[in-house]
């Protein structure tokens, strides 16, 4: 009790003592006892379920069709007018360098010590003008010297002849012998052939005289000056080469035959035929465009590249373009033959062209596919393309006509796929 307060009140309980040691023995734990397990399913229901789950989120989310955009591929008859007006669209490109057809080395015929040189690099030069000139003192020596001989040669000839009609003169009066006119007649015929060596002699060294003055083999462009004033040259000897051997004094190239060497793929050569149009255009020069045609084909490849070189002549001369340049021929259609028609009204033969938009072709592998939609599958389809031309191909062979396709189809797109056309 405590002193000034109040008692605490008595806590009264509502339930009877009994009971609250019924409540208390219900929360008591038995020992060595557990509690009942978990249910779980069986393991041969959980795989299938697991991988029932699995395919349908497959279906559902992996193997829905890809919806993409179409094209149509359309079959028409055309004239041949129309197919020849398609003449000059692209057939394929190839680089190679620009050369001149006509080229020149030039060395002289004997050694010498050049004493003149009368070009520069881009001196034009025309056929047979000089171009440069030999010490020439010793060869003027040896002509002087023929030409002597030959006069010598002349003067006995003349005597031998005089002698000769005296014997014959004694002959015929008898005072003379026989054998005295046969060797009158003898040291004439020998003079007569010494007469003959010296005049060989003295052309000769007229000849050697001759090829101290070099002269351009052809009309063309000095290109490149290979030797100077006081420097010792000689004839260049078969097999060497004549680009840095020792001897050679200009290089000619004939501008007007300018033409351009290229390789082609061998899988493209036949797309190439005779007098093919091409157009050309030189790395310096990438927005100018000259007129070109196929020359020829080398009749040889090479293994190591599996590509033919090819020649084109460039048919627009300009000056801008110069030998050994990079360059860059774009071949094109050729204008097909005009067929003869039965009188001025007559209607123009047609033709079956195929064509498709440029954006449904693509490559794959290398090679040129479409992707055809077939009860709502794709199927690939090698194509050969014959032109393209304002972002429509024609269809060499592969497509028909009346086929859909895919239009610019991803890079992801295989064969066998399912598609949906876009609404």
């Amino acid at each position: 009790m405590i002193s000034g307060g109040l008692d605490p009140p008595i806590p009264h309980w509502s339930a009877p003592l009994s009971e609250l040691r019924n409540d208390l023995a219900a929360l008591k734990i038995e020992r060595g006892t557990t509690p009942p397990p978990a249910r779980r399913w069986p393991v041969f229901l959980v795989v299938p379920a697991a991988l029932f789950l699995a395919g349908a989120y497959y279906l559902r989310f992996t193997n829905q069709p890809l919806e993409v955009a179409t094209a149509r591929v359309a079959k028409t008859e055309v004239s041949t007018d129309s197919v020849r007006a398609a003449a000059g669209t692209p057939l394929l490109t190839a680089s190679g360098y620009i050369v001149a057809r006509r080229k020149a080395v030039v060395s002289a015929k004997i050694q010498g010590r050049l004493s003149s040189l009368r070009v520069e690099e881009g001196s034009r030069v025309r056929e047979g003008q000089i171009i440069a000139k030999l010490e020439d003192r010793d060869y003027l020596a040896q002509v002087e010297r023929a030409e002597a001989s030959v006069q010598r040669a002349e003067a006995d000839l003349a005597e031998a002849r005089r002698q000769s009609r005296v014997a014959e003169d004694l002959t015929r009066q008898q005072i003379g012998t026989r054998d005295t006119l046969d060797g009158a007649n003898s040291r004439v015929a020998v003079s007569e052939a010494a007469v003959r060596q010296a005049r060989a002699d003295a052309e000769f060294y007229r000849a050697v005289l001759a090829n101290t003055e070099i002269r351009a083999p052809f009309s063309g462009t000095v290109v490149k000056k290979m030797a100077e004033v006081g420097e010792s040259v000689a004839p260049i000897p078969p097999g060497v080469n004549i680009s840095t051997a020792s001897g050679a004094i200009v290089a000619i190239a004939d501008l007007d035959t300018l033409e351009v060497e290229v390789d082609v793929a061998e899988s493209n050569v036949a797309k190439l035929g005779p007098d093919q149009p091409a157009e050309v255009s030189a790395e310096a020069f990438p927005d100018r465009k000259f007129r070109g045609r196929l020359r020829q084909v080398i009749p040889t490849a090479d293994r190591t590249k599996a590509t033919v070189q090819v020649k084109v002549t460039i048919l627009d001369k300009d000056k801008d373009l110069k030998p050994e340049m990079s360059a860059r021929v774009q071949f094109t259609e050729k204008a097909a033959p005009a067929s003869p028609r039965a009188g001025s009204d007559a209607p123009a033969p047609t033709v079956s062209v195929v064509t498709v938009s440029e954006s449904a072709i693509v490559t794959r592998d290398g090679k040129s596919v479409a992707f055809e939609i077939l009860e709502g599958r794709v199927k690939i389809r090698a194509v050969e393309v014959a032109s393209k031309t304002g972002g429509v191909a024609r269809i060499k062979s592969g497509l028909y006509g009346g086929e859909t396709v895919v239009d610019a189809p991803s890079a992801e797109l295989k064969d066998g796929d399912p598609v949906r056309p876009k609404s």
